[in-house]
């Protein structure tokens, strides 16, 4: 299994000394998301300070941007990275497209497919001189001149990953994506009972098989080396499984466990205006909840309890912990993933 880190360092000579770190450590992959900066920026001093770890985005937001200005950014990303670079895709959701990015929200699953379809047809203008002719209902691409055409890319087009909560998002993911993100926000039976048979769905509609998708699950991890670190670990994740929870696009997983109450309360707090509802919809994830959406263990005990809950599931994992830590913390876990142990 593939292990990977999310950039958590800013400032290009930050970044740069956590990549070459990253990378010294026997990490596999770094990934950098759209919150509150630009997710492709830091990509380039990871690029130019490591030798051997892939980069990727986890995600950046496709609707805010159309395919023609996101292919280019992906093809020079791959060519830079000396192919190297993983372009991972999500949708955001309505509100953030519309009133944040001031673009255009309709059908996002379908919406997602041709956007993914059309920047393929865009690279395959660039690396084979086949002529630009996309036409589809969201999107159209008929133009592209030698003055406007990159140099084919030696390393071939980025291979594409696709976050999905949804099955029809997951569908897409299977039927013309390289790989799928699932939401940290799951469960092995949410994975193994939904995700994996709607993932399937759409693989077979393309002619495809399993293994020509990779799955990189970014799970929830609780650990501490010590008594005072554990419990504030395992408070941070009450805490964030309550705040997901309290999201009604993520209530199937609960209710798949028999909790669709538990996220109607979780709901109805986060609305509520009290001060304190974010330490009170903690306090509603008991142990059961908590242990069933989060792995927890000592450091040393990490990587064998991430291979036995999802190991034949999944082929990248990186560790998702909300709270302060030492990242070191993880290096047992990531000789044990890699090592398959």
């Amino acid at each position: 299994m593939k292990v990977d880190a999310h950039i958590t360092a800013t400032g290009l000579s930050a970044v740069s000394e956590f990549a070459r770190d990253r990378e010294k450590s026997g990490y596999d992959g770094l990934w950098s998301t759209e919150t509150a900066h630009d997710p492709f920026l830091p990509l380039l001093p990871v690029a130019e300070h490591t030798s051997r770890i892939e980069v990727g985005t986890a995600i950046a937001v496709a609707f805010a941007r159309n395919p023609m200005s996101m292919a280019y950014t992906a093809h020079d990303l791959q060519t830079y990275t000396r192919g190297r670079f993983l372009l991972g895709l999500g949708s955001q959701v309505k509100p953030h497209i519309e009133r944040r990015f001031a673009m255009p929200w309709s059908r996002p699953a379908r919406r997602m497919r041709e956007y993914v379809q059309a920047m393929r047809a865009i690279w395959a203008a660039w690396d084979t001189g086949e002529r630009l002719n996309f036409r589809g209902d969201f999107y159209s691409h008929t133009l592209m001149t030698p003055f406007f055409s990159p140099e084919p890319s030696p390393w071939g087009p980025p291979q594409v990953r696709l976050a999905a909560v949804g099955d029809q998002m997951t569908e897409v993911a299977g039927e013309v994506c390289d790989g799928l993100l699932p939401h940290p926000f799951t469960t092995e039976r949410y994975l193994r009972e939904r995700t994996l048979p709607t993932l399937r769905r759409g693989l077979e509609r393309s002619g495809r098989a399993p293994a020509d998708i990779t799955i990189s699950l970014s799970g929830l991890v609780v650990s501490g080396r010590t008594e005072e670190e554990m419990a504030a670990a395992t408070r941070a994740a009450r805490e964030q499984i309550a705040f997901y929870g309290s999201t009604p696009s993520y209530l199937p997983v609960l209710e798949l466990h028999g909790w669709g109450e538990l996220g109607t309360e979780l709901n109805r707090l986060s609305r509520s205006g009290d001060e304190d509802r974010w330490h009170r919809m903690g306090d509603l994830v008991d142990d059961q909840v908590l242990h069933t959406f989060a792995v927890v263990a000592e450091p040393d005990r990490i990587g064998p309890a991430v291979l036995a809950r999802f190991g034949d599931m999944i082929d990248r994992f990186s560790f998702y912990a909300p709270y302060e830590h030492d990242p070191s913390l993880w290096q047992p876990a990531v000789e044990a993933l890699r090592n398959g142990s």
